[in-house]
């Protein structure tokens, strides 16, 4: 069998990269990773001077990003045979081959689609990351949740009236896949009564972060790596005067 080392490269920052991780790929002979083409790729720039003069690299290039709607059989169809494909390739390597994934494997990652098709075909091995959202709360300077919070974990994609209803009965939110959807991720906080609150985090943790207020954010230019976090005010010691 093929082996496979699905390495959580963390939030952005490399100095936030776990020790194993780190120690996998300054070993790896084959590096593979996700990228939009045309594109160097977010995960291949975080391990910039860390891979070995002879590593043989493994661009993983989608098919599609944003051409189509995400919820559409074109769109399924063309991202299924992308995995299906690279799960073939990756279990026909000889030897091991060290796969690169921004965050946590396990947590939105891409990685989670070849990992249910190589099961069997592969011994796997996933290396756990920080997660994006948990390098955003961070670059706030306070902390997400307090005391008996709950933490609701959303994403831009679903329908508005669902993102309200779950705004609604939370006491912390992340908001993560904005991008395009931010308008929507707005409106929807706005009537759940929580836009006041919201902070919009651009690439936390990476160069160019940029920590602001989502009511003074400008909603027609996010990049990818944005994530909208409102923080909870649970129970806590009081803080002597």
């Amino acid at each position: 069998m093929a082996r496979v080392i699905c390495a959580g490269l963390g939030p952005g920052d490399p100095d936030l990269m776990s020790v194993r991780s780190d120690r996998a790929i300054r070993a790896a002979r084959q590096v593979a990773y996700f990228r939009k083409a045309g594109r160097a790729g977010q995960a291949r720039a975080i391990v910039a001077g860390m891979l070995r003069p002879d590593a043989v690299e493994l661009p993983m290039e989608y098919p599609v990003t944003t051409e189509l709607p995400f919820d559409s059989p074109a769109y399924n169809d063309a991202l299924a045979a992308f995995y299906d494909g690279w799960a073939d390739r990756l279990a026909a390597l000889p030897g091991e081959v060290v796969v690169l994934c921004e965050g946590d494997p396990f947590f939105y990652g891409s990685f989670m689609h070849l990992y249910t098709r190589l099961r069997g075909r592969a011994e796997v091995q996933v290396i756990a990351g920080i997660t994006g959202m948990a390098g955003c709360w961070h670059a706030t300077g306070t902390p997400i949740t307090w005391g008996d919070d709950v933490l609701c974990v959303l994403t831009g994609t679903l329908p508005e009236s669902v993102l309200v209803e779950r705004m609604q009965g939370a006491d912390a939110l992340v908001v993560m896949k904005t991008g395009r959807n931010l308008p929507k991720v707005r409106r929807a906080l706005a009537a759940a009564g929580r836009l006041g609150d919201a902070w919009l985090v651009e690439k936390g943790t990476m160069p160019g972060e940029r920590v602001v207020r989502l009511a003074e954010a400008d909603c027609a230019d996010c990049p990818y790596f944005a994530i909208v976090l409102v923080h909870g005010h649970g129970r806590r010691p009081e803080v002597p005067e």
